[in-house]
């Protein structure tokens, strides 16, 4: 029975390279996930012992805001303090923050959340351990700088040349001392790394004489552990401090944890094509038994029994799934390899290191390679055991029972009935257990549609058939026929494609939605022409904010300046911004009194804020700072809540008197002539034309909003195109088994005036009319869990409205036409070429 195992597969090469391309696929993508993982993990856990190779002893001291008044960081008395510890050999104590380089264009080199400075610390010998020079020296002056070697290439700089700098205050002029090479996080992400004499450092980002970081290095023979109680007992209580080998596990750790949230997203989408390679495998099985019913009848007929014919058709699916995970775990380490070096392309460095090909890849390939393929073979194999010798020899093929299809549709509609109350239950619930509740719904769901689908087969292409047959004639009423000639058949293939569709028009729905939402949140209340934000997306300082009032054409600016006050005993987020200018670059609606009251010192609290604690206009009520300074304040205005605004609202000048330093992420700025080219030009020239601040207008505060959005979309329907390709291959399969069923017909056909035109033609509108009905079916569903999903969070999304984006859903439907057209092709040329004399002949 196994040589007849193997010698079928080799029988039946085309067909069966489909099943191998659906399991290679999937294969494929859960190997090079695991591979690429691995690798990173590996790399960054070796980067991160190196960075650490030589501290005992990591020490961190970052205060709260109450804490940073006393003491902002570790002192220079901490510092000689802890040089002084028996077993010290030396102390390194760092100071970072912000710092960008533009390049020759003016354009901010890497991103900007990792853009970083820091200060130069050099040892007795001169040298600071964490930096390689390549070029020059590290920086012994205030008007030096050093720069790592990606952002001087990138830069076009040399040493010796003046370099524009920005931070979170004005544009400054430093001259290249050196450039050097580094482990360092900040440039692995892809970003820059300046380094500054350290007094610089200290008052750009801290304060003169104090550090946030210290790194200990023992001496020879000295124990780290020891040395950590040392530290603890010298270094101020609000410091942090543990051993370097326990830092560089806690960052593996974390790093690990990390690549595991995309290693759950990406064998999430493995998961989906192997799912959809089940119904092509099926289907492939189910098309060679149909071909074999004579041959498997008469090794009935000469002894062999139901399970070993059932084990004939597993062995077959067993070689076809070991060739398949052979090939696919190879195409995976390649897949691997491609997205490392697209990361790299993106300027996400990975840190060195070698590709790691471990075990667990490898067995997890061929597990489920093998298992996946037998599993879906496992019922047409079962199916051709059941065949009886006479009926078979006889070309009776065994169809479905009645009984059969009414308990197929049973559980269909059952699973589908619990599902989608599951989902609704989900949708009016809202917030994690609503969604769980959804996920459970949409998993029954999909199960009970596919079982249905055969059922549903018939009803929905009888609606379509209509319009083929006005188009097509009699090639189109021949193609609606044969589509439900075998509902079964027809059902598994167009389950793939409606699985695809279901997740992509899902997420789709629910990117238009939150899209809309976030339109009418963010750019339906402002309005300002430009949104100035820092790329670090660190504060604005105060001289940005004096250097735009002064710009010419700027009518009204205003920050939202982040604060707090303690009202009433507990503390409300606060904004601080420029009396008679917010209404000009806002939209704020007032319930009562007037926001021009926040120019004589005044506040205007929201309207839900108001009424939780009992406020209104003309009270005054004691409020505490952060500084824990107390005063009284009146209400001048109250105000309709928006998610854009705080929940009060105090002239920025009351609020920076109690604050040590200000955080202000954004500016809003309106000018004469609204948004143009020359304005956006004023601006920038205003603020320095400083590299790491961003001028928006409303456009580009939609995209950047938005973008996230649509930037998961696009990664989601590139993932998903996987899943659809196996599809094709489905409906592929699907065709030429119809085509090698119906050769006698089409004999028939081509004797009585079908030409081969006509009966490509057929095969093709066939195909549509499949790929249609699956499109239909996944599109459906995929809106229902789309609606379902938002409702769970439009609480939390003020205006929030279900959007169908109609657009996408007509291309969606464009798409599965033209994928039938593709599949049809090899099918569509083989029903044409036909000898009709020969097709009427084959039995």
């Amino acid at each position: 029975m196994f040589r007849t195992a193997l010698r079928n597969v080799l029988a039946h090469k085309a067909r069966l390279l489909m099943t191998v391309l659906a399991v290679m696929l999937g294969v494929a993508f859960v190997s090079g996930t695991l591979v690429f993982t691995d690798t990173l993990s590996q790399a960054f856990r070796s980067q991160s012992t190196k960075s650490y190779e030589d501290v005992a002893v990591a020490v961190s001291m970052y205060p709260s805001a109450e804490e940073a008044q006393k003491t902002p960081g570790l002192s220079q008395k901490d510092v000689d303090r802890v040089a002084k510890l028996d077993g010290v050999a030396s102390v390194t104590p760092r100071v970072d923050g912000f710092a960008g380089v533009p390049d020759k264009d003016g354009k901010l080199i890497g991103v900007g959340w990792s853009s970083k400075g820091t200060n130069f610390a050099p040892g007795k010998d001169g040298k600071d351990r964490a930096y390689t020079f390549v070029a020059g020296a590290g920086p012994v002056r205030d008007t030096q700088i050093a720069l790592d070697e990606d952002s001087a290439d990138k830069g076009g700089y040399k040493v010796g040349d003046t370099v524009r700098v920005a931070t979170n205050g004005p544009v400054k002029e430093f001259t290249l001392a050196g450039v050097f090479t580094t482990e360092d996080g900040a440039v692995n992400a892809g970003g820059s790394l300046i380094l500054f004499d350290t007094s610089v450092a200290q008052k750009l980002y801290l304060k003169p004489g104090y550090f946030q970081d210290l790194a200990v290095t023992a001496a020879p023979g000295a124990d780290a552990d020891k040395l950590l109680d040392e530290v603890l007992k010298v270094v101020p209580k609000a410091a942090t401090a543990q051993t370097g080998q326990a830092l560089a596990e806690e960052q593996a750790k974390d790093i690990e944890a990390g690549l595991g949230s995309l290693n759950q997203v990406l064998l999430g989408f493995a998961g989906i094509a192997l799912f959809v390679g089940v119904f092509l495998i099926s289907n492939t099985f189910t098309m060679l038994v149909a071909q074999r019913t004579k041959e498997l009848a008469l090794m009935r007929a000469v002894g062999a029994s139901r399970k070993q014919i059932t084990r004939s058709v597993l062995a077959e699916a067993g070689v076809v799934g070991l060739v398949a995970s052979a090939v696919g775990y190879l195409l995976g380490v390649g897949l691997a390899v491609g997205l490392r070096s697209a990361m790299n392309a993106f300027e996400l460095k990975i840190p060195d290191g070698d590709l790691v090909l471990g075990a667990t890849p490898v067995l997890t390939a061929f597990a489920v390679g093998v298992l996946i393929t037998m599993l879906a073979a496992w019922l047409p194999g079962r199916r051709a055991a059941k065949i009886p010798p006479v009926a078979a020899m006889s070309s009776v093929h065994a169809t479905a029972s009645t009984k059969s299809l009414v308990v197929r549709n049973s559980i269909g509609a059952a699973l589908t009935a619990i599902g989608a109350v599951l989902i609704v239950l989900g949708a009016g619930k809202g917030g994690d257990t609503g969604r769980m509740l959804i996920a459970g719904g949409a998993f029954l769901t999909l199960i009970g549609v596919i079982v249905l689908i055969p059922m549903l087969s018939r009803p929905v292409i009888a609606v379509i058939r209509p319009v083929f047959v006005n188009l097509f004639g009699v090639s189109g009423k021949l193609a609606g026929l044969n589509a439900v000639r075998n509902p079964r058949r027809t059902g598994a293939t167009a389950s793939a494609l409606a699985i695809g569709l279901t997740l992509v028009t899902g997420l789709s729905v629910i990117g238009a939605t939150v899209g809309q939402a976030l339109d009418k949140m963010t750019v339906d209340q402002i309005r300002a022409d430009y949104m100035i934000t820092m790329a670090s997306q660190t504060s604005l300082s105060e001289d940005a904010l004096t250097a735009l009032a002064k710009a010419p054409g700027v009518t009204a600016a205003s920050p939202q300046q982040a604060g707090a006050l303690e009202i009433k005993g507990s503390y409300v987020s606060a904004s601080g911004v420029t009396p008679g200018d917010i209404e000009k670059v806002l939209k704020i609606t007032t319930v009562n009194g007037s926001l021009a009251s926040l120019g004589e010192g005044k506040i205007a609290v929201a309207e839900k804020t108001a009424a939780k604690r009992g406020l209104k206009v003309g009270d005054t009520v004691p409020v505490e700072y952060l500084d824990k300074a107390e005063d009284k304040l009146t209400i001048g205005a109250i105000y309709e809540d928006s998610e854009f605004l705080s929940p009060v609202l105090i002239d920025q000048k009351v609020i920076d008197a109690h604050e040590q330093e200000t955080y202000t992420p954004q500016i809003f700025v309106t000018m004469d002539g609204g948004p143009s080219d020359a304005n956006q030009k004023a601006l920038s020239k205003a603020l320095g034309d400083n590299p790491a601040i961003t001028v928006m207008d409303k456009k580009d505060i939609r995209d950047e909003f938005g973008g996230q959005i649509n930037l998961l979309l696009n990664i989601v329907y590139g993932l998903l195109a996987m899943a659809l390709l196996i599809a094709v291959l489905g409906v592929v399969n699907t065709l030429a088994m119809s085509v090698f069923e119906r050769q006698q017909e089409i004999g028939m056909l081509r004797a009585i005036g079908l030409d081969r035109r006509r009966v490509k033609r057929m095969v093709r509108l066939e195909a549509v009319v499949i790929s249609v009905f699956g499109a239909v079916v996944g599109i459906g569903l995929g809106s229902f869990l789309g609606w379902a999903i938002g409702e769970t969070f439009k609480s939390s999304l003020p205006g929030y409205a279900l959007v169908l984006p109609w657009d996408r859903i007509g291309i969606f439907l464009v798409l599965a036409g033209l994928v039938g057209v593709l599949a049809s092709l090899w099918p569509a040329r083989s029903a044409a070429k036909l000898n009709m004399l020969a097709a009427i002949k084959a039995e």
